[in-house]
């Protein structure tokens, strides 16, 4: 008869106690663990809060119980701690919010001339009209072009015929400049004024206005006895340049300059050109041209009020009837 294993048991008995000679997993049978009781001074949990315990098919999906309470906490006395200052966001992250870069090195620019940010010189060409062939005075219309060509502003004079045809170039007027998108973005004014600085309490003064209303400039005639001389002021009346004609000019056959430099003389930053638009329109018209250049970092409001003062130029200088005398 074969032997028996260490698995085999005769029929009827119970398998062997668990022995150091039975392999695990051999069908080994291991004893009960021992339960061990807890200490005396082991305390039993109690239950836990009742909306803990609630079956999830009593309520509806997702519900939201409150938290437990804590009476004890805070203790009196306890100052709630405020929420840190939010932190940006690291750069390059998808939802990273980044507010505008502030410079305030840079003024506000007025709106509407955000495009002289960009230039560095102007082109004004006076419209042509019929009625200067005659000897009769019109209103005065400009365009401004930048250095290609392209259409950038409008001015058009605001005048009466009686003021028109008594006063001639010394005559007051108000300038209405437009964009291209016909809103108003420069209002310049001229009040009625001495043209000779033979009277130096009664010199011209332009005015400056952007957005209609609100001063930004000021140029204003400066009494010498033979240079043309202007100033241009701020909008608190603070001297920031100065204009220098030529002191004998004849704007018959070659440009006429105007120079734009600091308060102190000392540098030149710019020029106001009357530029030779040929024999016949000089002769016979006032239609001038006119080139304005100055630095591209220049703020904005100076920009504008070296327009005005190109247009207190042409009156004060080369605006004549057919027949009269050149100042």
């Amino acid at each position: 008869m074969a032997s028996k294993g260490h698995g085999d048991t005769d029929s009827g008995r119970l398998p062997p106690a668990y022995s150091k000679e039975v392999p695990p997993g051999h069908n080994a049978v291991y004893p009960a663990p021992t339960v061990v009781p807890p200490p005396p001074s082991y305390l039993t949990p109690s239950a836990p809060p009742v909306h803990m315990m609630m079956s999830a098919s009593l309520g509806p999906l997702n519900a939201v119980y409150p938290a437990p309470t804590n009476p004890g906490f805070p203790p009196p006395g306890y100052v709630t701690p405020s929420a840190p200052p939010m932190m940006p966001a690291p750069f390059g992250h998808p939802n990273a919010v980044y507010p505008a870069p502030t410079n305030p090195g840079i003024p506000p620019v007025p709106p509407g001339l955000e495009y002289l940010i960009h230039v560095d010189q102007l082109l004004v060409h006076q419209t042509f009209h019929l009625a200067e062939l005659l000897g009769w005075e019109v209103r005065n219309s400009y365009n401004v072009k930048n250095s290609i060509g392209q259409h950038v502003f409008l001015a058009e004079e605001e005048n009466n015929c009686c003021t028109l045809q008594c006063f001639g170039p010394s005559r007051p007027f108000t300038f209405h400049i437009q964009d291209n998108l016909g809103q108003e973005v420069l209002t310049l004014t001229r009040p009625l004024a001495c043209s000779y600085c033979c009277f130096p309490c009664c010199l011209q003064d332009l005015e400056v206005q952007s957005p209609p209303g609100i001063p930004i400039g000021y140029v204003v005639q400066e009494c010498h006895p033979f240079l043309p001389k202007l100033t241009v002021l701020n909008e608190r009346r603070q001297p920031q340049l100065r204009i220098k004609g030529p002191l004998f000019f004849c704007s018959c056959c070659r440009d006429v300059t105007f120079e734009v430099k600091t308060l102190d003389d000392s540098m030149l930053i710019g020029h106001i050109g009357k530029q030779w638009s040929g024999f016949l329109r000089e002769v016979y018209t006032d239609a001038d041209h006119f080139g304005i250049v100055f630095p591209m970092d220049l703020d904005v409001k100076m920009k504008a009020v070296l327009l005005g003062a190109c247009f207190l130029i042409d009156f004060l200088y080369f605006e004549e009837r057919k027949g009269d005398k050149k100042h």
